[in-house]
Parts: C-alpha cells; structure tokens; sequence
C-alpha cells in the first residue's frame, strides 16, 4: 500500500496555470501506474492524466490533451500534474491514484486504481 497526499490546488482565472503535486510514501515500486483523476459537482470521476511507472509513458483524456502534463520525479517520490490554459469546466476536486496492475494504464478507469489522495480542490473562475 502507498499513502499519496496531493497539494497545490486553489483558485485560477481562465486561461492560467496551476501545478498539483502528489507526495507519495510506501511501497511506490510495486505500483504500475500513477494517475490524476477529478469529480466535478454532480458528475462521476474521470481519468485526466496517467503515466507508467516503468517508462515514464504518458497517456491523457481528450478533454485536457495538450493543456495538462503529468510527471514524476523519482527522487522525490512525487508526482505531477502541471495544468495549462485553464478553463471554469477543468473545475473540480483533483485526485492522485495508485494502481497496481497493468490494467490501470490500459483503462485509466477509477475502479483500476487501488490507493488515493484526499484529494485537492481546483476553482477556474473570473
């Protein structure tokens, strides 16, 4: 099991940046894939960004496809996601996960990811 602790959200204007961090502790060597994930009010979670563990492989949703940019710098044991060109729809409770399996990178779907964060608010608003 891993323990991930997100930060870094808040309140942007349209059209600015945001980078959330995922600090990550425990067995993280195990895992196969690293994901961000977001629930808007009234709406189901869903799968923004991922990346493997092994290669650094990175796939994204088509709905943040060339604005968001996740990483991880192994050193430190966190993980990124570096969020651009910002609109009020990205608004959200921003989520890091943990999933064991390869299938986590396959699906990128909630129900393949076994551990996560608390979660970190994100507001796009003028």
């Amino acid at each position: 099991q891993v323990q991930l602790v997100e930060s870094g959200g808040g309140v942007v204007q349209p059209g600015g940046s945001l980078r959330l961090s995922c600090a990550t502790s425990g067995f993280t060597s195990a895992y196969h894939s690293w994901g961000w994930f977001r629930q808007a009010p009234g709406k189901e979670r869903e799968g923004v960004a991922c990346i493997r563990n092994g290669d650094g492989e990175t796939k994204y949703s088509e709905s943040v496809k060339g604005r968001f940019t996740i990483s991880r710098d192994n050193a430190n044991n966190t993980v990124y996601l570096q969020m651009n060109s910002l609109k009020p729809e990205d608004t959200a409770v921003y989520y890091c996960a943990a999933g064991l399996a390869g299938i986590s990178w396959v699906t990128m779907g909630e129900r393949t990811f076994e551990d996560w964060g608390q979660g970190t608010q994100v507001t796009v608003s003028s």
